[in-house]
């Protein structure tokens, strides 16, 4: 009798690679099941599982395919020029991940820090920039990130999303900050009036707003230490 050949079809849907990977998450998948998403496609006779299982058998699991050849990759079959390439490029991809030196975080521990790591970035622009600053638990800036452009105003600064990052981040506490194109960081009614519903919002939510600095030229004024942030 001859033998039917097993393809990717006859696996019930939700045990597939991809839809396994989006209902449980890639850390639930097997290697097989990595390498089946990164191929993609099968042959006329081979589903791509067996082939992602042949691909492990012959490089001793994945501790030689870390180092295998586009040309030794190709040897396999279902596994052509293009596969190869891809397959080779996201080893690659992965190793760079891995070698990634982690980058010193600056750490905020008073306004001065703020403006010290502001202040040459923001002194000479001819437009406001709101920018805020996400801090871990141990004041180290994780993420800074330009929410707005432009003059401030309580409708055009909203919590929603000034937070929606720190949440994403899992950040301790926040600290925001913009320019004064003038050079003079004496606030206006609408700053304060930003830095209250964002404090408010921020106790909401238990995620601190630390300060609002305002960035002159070479000077620089905290809201904090003025009393507008409890």
């Amino acid at each position: 009798m001859k033998h039917q050949p097993f393809l990717i079809r006859d696996v019930p849907v939700n045990e597939r690679p991809r839809e396994r990977m989006l209902k449980d998450g890639v850390r639930a998948l097997s290697n097989q099941e990595v390498l089946a998403i990164l191929l993609r496609t099968g042959t006329k006779n081979e589903s791509v599982l067996q082939i992602a299982h042949q691909l492990l058998k012959a490089f001793d699991g994945l501790t030689l395919l870390k180092d295998a050849t586009i040309e030794e990759l190709c040897h396999l079959k279902g596994i052509g020029i293009a596969k190869a390439v891809e397959l080779s490029a996201a080893v690659e991809l992965g190793r760079r991940i891995h070698n990634m030196m982690p980058q010193e975080r600056y750490v905020i521990r008073s306004p001065e820090d703020v403006s010290n790591y502001v202040m040459e970035d923001l002194r000479f622009l001819k437009q406001e920039h709101f920018i805020a600053l996400y801090l871990n638990t141990k004041n180290q800036v994780i993420h800074r990130q330009t929410l707005f452009i432009g003059s401030l105003n309580a409708s055009i600064v909203h919590p929603r999303e000034v937070f929606k990052e720190a949440l994403k981040r899992s950040s301790a506490s926040i600290i925001c900050l913009h320019n004064h194109p003038s050079g003079d960081p004496t606030p206006s009614r609408e700053d304060i009036e930003v830095t209250v519903r964002l404090s408010q919002a921020g106790q909401l939510l238990g995620i601190e707003l630390l300060d609002h600095v305002i960035i002159g030229d070479r000077q620089y004024i905290s809201l904090k230490e003025q009393g507008h942030i409890k």
